[in-house]
């Protein structure tokens, strides 16, 4: 019998549908590590900004810091390894 796999969930998870396009480009740049002045930069938006997208993101999905959200990004397809 084959071992279980743990491939990441589809990243058309119910968790990523409730985010908007624009949290949904913050969570990638986040999980590429970049900080909020470079988020800003690349978004061509006001750090303030991307901090209150950071924030949004933490409470959609019942996350608790920077660290979790790169883990559910990657266990949920939303970036690939490797990638950065």
């Amino acid at each position: 019998m084959p071992a279980a796999c743990r491939c990441p969930t589809p990243p058309t998870s119910v968790l990523l549908e409730r985010l908007t396009s624009r949290e949904r480009n913050v969570l990638e740049l986040v999980a590429l590590g970049q900080s909020n002045i470079e988020i800003g930069q690349t978004l061509h938006i006001a750090p303030s900004s991307v901090k209150t997208h950071v924030g949004h993101l933490l409470t959609k999905l019942g996350l608790a810091d920077r660290v979790h959200l790169v883990i559910f990004a990657y266990e949920n397809g939303v970036i690939e390894p490797h990638t950065v």
